[in-house]
């Protein structure tokens, strides 16, 4: 599991870079030279970083409260999509902060871990 997290950490910077080589081509290409095009797209990497701790904490804190939180109650909460707050709980439990109880489907619930 942490050999994926590295993966997907290692994918981004590259996809980073790629932007970055990208929009220095293109300002070199315009006389722009400023840069400002790639600040514009890591401040937005950085807000959607920060909206997604800032909610995962939140389901954190929801989990916290009750002893066994559902999918469907952390995605009503946190206004996102049932995919997106999968993929936030998939990544507490890697971060050994909370355990699925359950298999498949309406019987499954987070706690604590």
């Amino acid at each position: 599991m942490g050999q994926i997290l590295l993966f997907i950490i290692a994918l981004v910077i590259i996809i980073v870079g790629f932007v970055l080589a990208v929009s220095r081509r293109e300002a070199g290409r315009h006389g722009t030279g400023t840069g400002e095009e790639f600040v514009g797209i890591c401040k937005s990497v950085v807000e959607t970083a920060s909206q997604k701790d800032t909610r995962k904490q939140k389901a954190l804190a929801m989990i916290q409260e009750k002893d066994g939180v559902s999918n469907s109650e952390i995605r009503e909460a946190l206004g996102v999509s049932s995919r997106t707050t999968v993929r936030y709980l998939d990544e507490l439990e890697l971060e050994g902060k909370v355990e699925q109880v359950g298999r498949v489907g309406h019987y499954v619930t987070y706690r604590l871990k």
